[in-house]
């Protein structure tokens, strides 16, 4: 098997993380609604807030402005991201775990199955970001993930869903943090061969590369290449054939629906608000991370 993960250049990686370990950024003030009132725990030195946010294209950001209220619609219904232009930009989730677990005033958003312990994600109006409270509906930040594909699919491709979406698939799932999703039941392959090209969001694809090993155990005829990007990368590379399965950690735009693509869901994941590990706050209310994000608040002795 040949797996090749496709990610941003090294040059462009360093100057991210150079940017976050370097003198602390002030955020620009811009309109996103009032500033919030209590409900943070703890207190800090007042220093100036880091905002670190994903690039244009992921779903993980996709999802994270429209479930906080940094993106918000006009009478038209047109969509305006508000966030912060003095955000540091990251362009995958291990980066903005870098980039939080190096800068003792910044703050970010990754996937709950990406969480580990060299950052420390913050309560949401008092509700742990856990499996259990988002499969409950108790924690608000959550998203689909999906799988995108077309309907002509090789027979590789076609097992190979059947294997993430059968009981044995979701089980590698839920081990590995993420929310079941309806199951088909045991698993039976019928060993075909050939590869398969799956490309597409930074979340999406550690849950993917333990569904692809798990698989490789079944059938070991099947070449599976993994390609990771960003969703609307995995989606358009679906759309154009360039990929067999794309991964998209947000539901598809109405123009991407357009395209003849058939999505599938094939688990429900957390987005935890992650500080860094010196950080004192432990629970942050969501119209706070909204004005945090879109540059209302901009110290940390703010947040009370």
């Amino acid at each position: 098997m040949v797996k090749t993960i496709q990610k941003a250049s090294k040059k462009k990686v360093r100057k991210l993380i150079g940017m976050a370990l370097s003198a602390v950024l002030v955020v620009g003030m811009m309109g996103c609604g009032n500033s919030s009132d209590a409900g943070s725990k703890g207190k800090n030195s007042g220093n100036a807030i880091s905002v670190v946010s994903r690039e244009d294209g992921s779903g993980t950001r996709s999802a994270f402005v429209e479930l906080t209220g940094v993106e918000e619609k006009d009478k038209d219904g047109n969509k305006t991201d508000n966030t912060t232009d003095e955000a540091i930009i990251s362009n995958s989730t291990e980066v903005v775990m870098t980039t939080v677990a190096g800068n003792k005033d910044a703050i970010g958003y990754i996937s709950l199955g990406s969480l580990n312990d060299t950052v420390k994600g913050v309560k949401i109006d008092g509700v742990e970001p856990t499996a259990e409270n988002i499969k409950s509906g108790k924690y608000s930040l959550s998203r689909p993930f999906n799988i995108v594909t077309k309907d002509n699919v090789n027979d590789a491709a076609k097992d190979f869903m059947a294997f993430i979406m059968s009981e044995d698939g979701q089980k590698i799932i839920s081990e590995n943090g993420y929310i079941e999703v309806d199951n088909t039941g045991a698993f039976k392959s019928s060993n075909p061969k050939g590869k398969i090209v799956v490309a597409g969001s930074s979340s999406v694809t550690p849950v993917m590369e333990k569904l692809q090993e798990a698989y490789k155990k079944i059938n070991g005829n099947v070449e599976i290449e993994l390609q990771e990007s960003d969703s609307t990368t995995g989606v358009n590379a679906a759309a154009e054939g360039t990929c067999d399965i794309g991964m998209a950690s947000r539901a598809l735009s109405d123009e991407e629906s357009g395209k003849g693509l058939k999505t599938t869901s094939i688990a429900m994941d957390g987005i935890v608000v992650v500080v860094n590990n010196e950080n004192k706050i432990t629970d942050l209310k969501t119209a706070q991370v909204k004005d945090i994000f879109c540059g209302n608040v901009t110290s940390w002795n703010d947040v009370k």
